[in-house]
């Protein structure tokens, strides 16, 4: 196992993740995308496996440098959900609080892959986490803070301290989410430390856990998970269908197998959003819903999650299992949760 997270492209060169003849092209995507591989994912993809499941998801590719039409650097439409810097409400009884941009590894297929890394939008500033908060506090029907970024278990305890001792200041949240990759790619930071921070607002707190591969769910990832749970936070899952990683029903399958016996309950499989540069990641919608038919009925209920697409623009979530997104003049009808209708693109 590599002693040190890879954060460069010569260190990929040097861990022999790359060939030194792909140098200046992997160059070009670095200086516009993060990347960051810790040693937990380096032992996992080992040398000379770039095409394998696990590298494909942290290793650049030169296909990120193709920007196809539909792409937009803000897929989701955070910006225009964000009344102060680090929030953003889309929906009436929950908002996103982005912390940070800084995450433990950078996934090629990233949404937010224009606001993340070192170049991206950074952490906030003690004034800035203060006036985040001070929003929620005068905004009553927020029941839930869900906290994403960037990864929020990046934060040191301290800081997270202070996060939830703000929010346990609000009476009216009553649910915490975490959303976060740390307990697959980085588990031994999942320590009594991390733990005991998380506690301080005394709210309930769910931890989302992003895995995409069954490879990912390893002893000492099961172990972090089971830390957590076993300190009384639920866990539940989120994972992108993706080509060439897990779009496949028997990996598809065996993965949310994985994350039942890890006590994770399979919540959201997202449909690959409009990112610059992800392309090559994509699937189209009547792939996808081909494949998660084929859970049905092959696996338990218990494992059966929520295929969904976040419709472009900031229109929020919407389920699109077959009969949920509708072929319509060439491209597929979608409803937001207001009940307005949405096209969106087929593959290309």
């Amino acid at each position: 196992m590599a002693d040190r997270a890879l954060k460069t492209v010569e260190d990929l060169a040097t861990a022999g993740l790359v060939l030194p003849d792909q140098l200046p092209d992997l160059r070009a995507v670095a200086e516009k995308y993060a990347v960051a591989l810790t040693p937990t994912v380096v032992s996992l993809i080992g040398s000379g496996k770039t095409n394998d499941p696990v590298a494909r998801q942290f290793i650049p590719d030169p296909a990120e440098l193709l920007t196809t039409p539909e792409e937009r650097d803000d897929p989701i439409g955070d910006h225009a959900h964000s009344p102060v810097k680090g929030i953003v409400h889309r929906y009436p009884d929950r908002v996103l609080l982005k912390a940070v941009h800084i995450c433990p590894v950078y996934c090629r297929f990233c949404f937010r892959r224009e606001m993340v890394g070192p170049q991206g939008d950074g952490t906030l500033a003690p004034d800035e986490l203060e006036k985040a908060l001070s929003y929620i506090a005068g905004n009553e029907d927020i029941w839930e803070v869900i906290l994403t970024g960037g990864d929020p278990l990046v934060l040191s305890p301290r800081r997270l301290s202070v996060i939830m001792e703000g929010l346990a200041a609000i009476p009216h949240v009553k649910i915490v989410r975490f959303h976060t990759r740390v307990p697959v790619v980085d588990p031994d930071h999942v320590d009594e430390a991390l733990i005991a921070s998380l506690k301080k607002s005394g709210k309930t707190v769910y931890i989302a856990l992003h895995a995409n591969h069954p490879a990912e769910l390893t002893e000492r990832a099961r172990a972090a998970c089971a830390r957590l749970v076993d300190a009384g936070f639920p866990m539940i899952s989120q994972t992108v269908l993706l080509r060439g990683i897990n779009d496949d029903p028997a990996v598809l399958g065996a993965l949310m197998k994985a994350f039942v016996e890890t006590r994770v309950k399979p919540y959201y499989l997202h449909h690959p959003d409009l990112a610059p540069g992800t392309s090559h990641f994509r699937l189209d919608i009547a792939e996808g819903q081909k494949i998660v038919s084929a859970l049905r009925g092959n696996i338990s209920g218990l494992c059966q999650p929520t295929y969904v697409l976040d419709i472009p623009g900031g229109h929020g979530k919407a389920v699109i299992s077959e009969g949920a997104a509708r072929p319509a003049d060439g491209c597929y009808a979608v409803s937001d949760f207001r009940g307005a209708e949405h096209a969106y693109p087929p593959k290309a």
